[in-house]
This record gives C-alpha cells, structure tokens and sequence, in this order.
C-alpha cells in the first residue's frame, strides 16, 4: 500500500545511532557517546516467530525488551483458565518494566507475528545509567509512561460503551503507528478479534459486530486485518461519545 513503511528483516543487527526508532526508545536524548555505551549492551536475537514467547508468567526478571518490528502481546491467566490480554506493543516500545520490583514477570509475553526484539539486560542498563544521568531520566519517562497508559486503559474499561472502546482502540493504534513513520490511517492488525474483544472487556461477537457498523458508517474499511481509517475525526466522536451525523464530516 502507498504511504507505508516497511521495515526489513534483514537488518536486524542496525545499531541504536542508526535505527529508525531511536527517538522511542531508551537512546532519546543521549549523547552519541551514551548511544555507543547502550549498544553495546543490547542484545539482537534471531526473528522470533507467532506464538514465540519473550517470557512467560513466573520466569525471573533479567531483561527488558524492545520491539524492533512486528509486534507482541502482554497476557495473564485469567479466572476461568483461559487469559487476559494485557496490552498490544508496537516497534519502539519496551516491555518488562512492570517486573522490576518483585523481580519476576507477573504475566507472560508471546509475538503476534513475525518480529525483532532487542533485550536489554538489566543489570547492565543499571550500572550505564548510574554513569549516564540522562539515560535514567528516560527510564523514569518511561515507566511514567507506563503509568499513564494504565490509567487510560482504566478509564477506556470503566467509563466508556462498546463502540466507544473500539473507537479509542483503533485510534491509539493509529497514533502510535503514526509516531514510527507508517501511515496513521491504512495499517494491519496483527491480532485477533477475539484477542482484541479480550483487551476491551467485549465478546468478540461485539466487536465483529462494530466493525460492520463503523464501516457501513463509512468510519472504516475493513478487508480481514486490513484496517483504513476513513475519518479519522468522527472517529474522534465515537470514542468520546458525541453523537455524530452518519452524513457530515464535522461532529456537532
């Protein structure tokens, strides 16, 4: 599709001064230096493929991770034995912060697709940023961020309708996207349905369901995991929960 960036599997081992996500990741706002320190520390497997895990529930935290492309979903067991899905991550955002204080993942981390993650030991990241005041500034932006994402999605679960929550969903993919250089408006979803209806507290009947009324509303267009966002701003309107003319561009 036009408008879409590609990132290659074939090179993976790009440094972190070279890398197309550097400024989401832990190397924004150090010096070229402080970059070449990092890089040394960060490990780049081989391609991990769906269903591989990063780590499961109960394993000893040791790293922190990073998507470099594909992407990867964030679980738990849930009551009756199945799982609940924490959180979707997108290339440039890290993964295990939530371990640090008990030293052990509380949920497991399993990739959507096929993708490239860079680890970043931690003990190791400890010691550089005792060195590097900058590089433990963006520790703690990062686990503020973390923070904050766990009060939207709070707030998505407990005060907005169904539609409203697929709306919010589909626009933060949209944002995020947006931040790494692929279009905010023509993207694939990596996962499910059902997975999707499990981040949002909704069947998966439901969301079936809201994806044929947003795109015979002319919100979206949907071919399987290919999502267009056709009007972004009304879109807007759902999720904010202002009613909107099916006819018009602009909401009241």
């Amino acid at each position: 599709m036009s408008g879409r960036k590609v990132i290659s599997l074939e090179n993976l081992k790009v440094a972190c001064k070279n890398c197309s996500l550097v400024t989401l990741c832990l190397p924004m706002g150090l010096e070229p230096e402080e970059v070449e320190k990092l890089d040394r520390i960060v490990r780049r497997n081989r391609p991990l493929h769906r269903g591989d895990h990063l780590f499961r529930e109960g394993d000893r935290f040791t790293s922190l991770y990073v998507v470099k492309t594909g992407s990867v979903k964030t679980y738990a067991p849930s009551e009756d034995g199945g799982e609940q899905v924490l959180g979707f991550h997108l290339p440039g955002e890290l993964i295990g912060l939530d371990a640090i204080a008990k030293n052990s993942h509380h949920c497991s981390a399993k990739v959507l697709e096929t993708s490239a993650v860079c680890e970043i030991p931690f003990e190791d990241l400890e010691e550089l940023s005792s060195s590097i005041p900058s590089l433990q500034h963006q520790i703690y932006r990062l686990l503020s961020s973390e923070i904050g994402h766990d009060e939207d999605m709070l707030t998505l679960l407990g005060k907005k309708n169904a539609e409203e929550r697929l709306a919010a969903f589909l626009l933060s993919l949209s944002e995020r996207f947006k931040r790494r250089g692929f279009s905010a408006s023509d993207f694939y979803l990596s996962m499910s349905r059902h997975e999707i209806g499990n981040y949002l507290g909704l069947a998966v009947e439901t969301v079936s369901r809201l994806f044929t009324r947003f795109q015979d509303e002319g919100l979206v267009k949907v071919e399987r995991k290919h999502i267009q966002l056709l009007d972004i701003e009304r879109l807007h309107c759902v999720a904010q929960g202002e009613q909107r003319d099916t006819g018009k561009r602009h909401c009241p």
